[in-house]
């Protein structure tokens, strides 16, 4: 198919009301995180089927949908991004995580994040063994950047390595954004649930004074009542 035909398909997916719905959920009011982002009213499920109509597509058809106002469209190019990046030899993976990291401010929703940075950085970083390179970005100013660098670490995680995801969490503890608490509390209890949950919890009784209630809430979110009971005592 030409990226005419492929967004032709993913236009086919179309569901008018659920617009209302995704400009809410996703907050893309005046003063939101997302403002001004723009929904055709196309479900996660439905963008992926049309990942297997983007054989024939060149990178500069996935450039285009990276940069799309559409936000469906950009997820889309993110899921052709992340099959040619898997498939890829070591030397086609580096241009695709390329066009990965030239394209962060276009990665700007907390869905496209989370769909992305591990399997794509992550995996990539992972394999290069370039800790150094999420450190730096978790550091940085930008809300999309910062949430990227610490979800890249679940690759770390699925590879039963936690130290990273430790070492961006305390980069990031004292973030005021809802949207990294969140994302540093999730990947603390993935670093639990998947590797080591005695880790998971020293980190968290060594941490729990300086971590805001939201990051605290979601990583203790699987423990026993009385273990969150103990934690969340402050």
């Amino acid at each position: 198919m030409t990226l005419k035909a492929v967004k032709e398909y993913l236009h086919s997916f179309i569901e008018p009301e659920k617009v209302k719905v995704y400009t809410s959920f996703f907050k893309t009011g005046k003063g939101d995180y997302a403002e001004g982002d723009k929904f055709l009213g196309i479900s996660t499920p439905n963008t992926r089927r049309v990942v297997k109509k983007s054989k024939k597509l060149e990178s500069s058809d996935i450039q285009e949908l990276l940069t799309s106002e559409w936000h469906e469209e950009r997820l889309l190019g993110l899921f052709i991004l992340e099959r040619r990046f898997r498939f890829a030899s070591e030397v086609e993976k580096e241009e695709w995580v390329e066009m990965y990291k030239n394209n962060y401010k276009n990665v700007n929703n907390w869905d496209l994040v989370d769909q992305s940075a591990d399997k794509i950085l992550g995996e990539y970083c992972y394999w290069s063994k370039n800790d150094d390179y999420l450190l730096e970005l978790a550091e940085s100013s930008n809300l999309w950047e910062k949430r990227i660098a610490i979800i890249a670490t679940y690759a770390y995680i699925k590879h039963k390595q936690t130290d990273l995801t430790y070492k961006i969490a305390l980069v990031l503890m004292k973030d005021s954004h809802d949207l990294i608490q969140k994302a540093v509390g999730w990947m603390i209890r993935e670093s639990g649930k998947r590797v080591d949950e005695s880790e998971m919890v020293d980190f968290i009784r060594a941490n729990k004074l300086e971590m805001p209630s939201t990051m605290l809430r979601y990583a203790i979110e699987r423990l026993s009542e009385d273990l969150k009971q103990e934690l969340m005592q402050k």
